[in-house]
């Protein structure tokens, strides 16, 4: 006898279920919470732009392309002047934490005035509608 209960619950279990497909609509953007991912994005890509910054003064620095333009700068200029003076590594650093911070605090005001944005323009045009599907 095939047809015992263990046999039925087999062939179920062989079934693969069918797909759901869930709609779902976007209508709200937590203010605080679009305030503290903007921060860390925008705080990650500060810190990457500083270490970037460094990396790539250091390369040049090394490969000998800031004597170039410096020996080029005081053949136009003068060799009075020179162009070592403003690009030092600690004006470098210093631009680069400067900028970093900078991007640090608009990239924050921007997650958190886009937020209030999307929650106030939903109210007019309903939200995003989204699709999901389950396997």
């Amino acid at each position: 006898m095939s047809n015992t209960v263990a046999d039925k619950l087999a062939k179920k279990t062989r079934k693969k279920a069918p797909a759901k497909q869930v709609r779902l609509k976007l209508v709200y953007i937590d203010f605080w919470s679009a305030v503290k991912f903007s921060f860390l994005v925008s705080l990650c890509v500060g810190i990457v732009s500083v270490v970037s910054a460094i990396l790539i003064y250091t390369v040049l620095m090394q490969t000998g392309v800031f004597s170039q333009v410096d020996a080029l700068f005081m053949d136009i200029v003068g060799e009075d002047n020179s162009l070592m003076k403003f690009i030092g590594f600690s004006q470098v650093l210093g631009f680069s934490v400067v900028v970093g911070i900078l991007n640090t605090i608009v990239g924050t005001a921007l997650g958190a005035i886009g937020s209030l944005i999307y929650n106030l323009l939903v109210r007019v045009l309903g939200g995003f509608q989204l699709g999901f599907t389950s396997n």
